[in-house]
């Protein structure tokens, strides 16, 4: 029998895999928002061009020519807060950069 390369259980070992499962479900939930976003604009910009094409300039300013964008984007924004939180732009994470960048600034102006 050959000697098998097994490492025992530990839960130093256990903490990496859970953390390689996190990671792998958020980055196929970012690919997953990154395709649903593809899709959005690629199926919207045709709705709208074969709108265009095919309508008078009255009939392609109606709220109809809009609605499967505008009802979709509300999707969309779900789908972004569900990835990506609820305030992704101005997260704590953010919050401290900016507060560092401005000490730092504060720092090297008072030198």
């Amino acid at each position: 029998m050959q000697n098998a390369n097994i490492e025992p259980f530990t839960k130093n070992n256990h903490d990496k895999e859970q953390a390689y499962i996190r990671a792998k479900k958020r980055v196929k939930a970012l690919k997953g928002f990154y395709w649903h976003a593809f899709w959005y604009i690629l199926v919207n910009i045709f709705l709208i061009a074969m709108i265009a094409i095919n309508s008078s300039s009255a009939q392609f300013w109606q709220f109809g020519t809009f609605s499967t964008a505008f009802f979709w984007g509300i999707g969309i924004v779900f789908h972004a807060i569900g990835v990506f939180g609820k305030n992704p732009i101005f997260s704590k994470a953010w919050e401290e950069k900016k507060i560092k960048q401005y000490m730092e600034k504060d720092k090297k102006q008072w030198k």
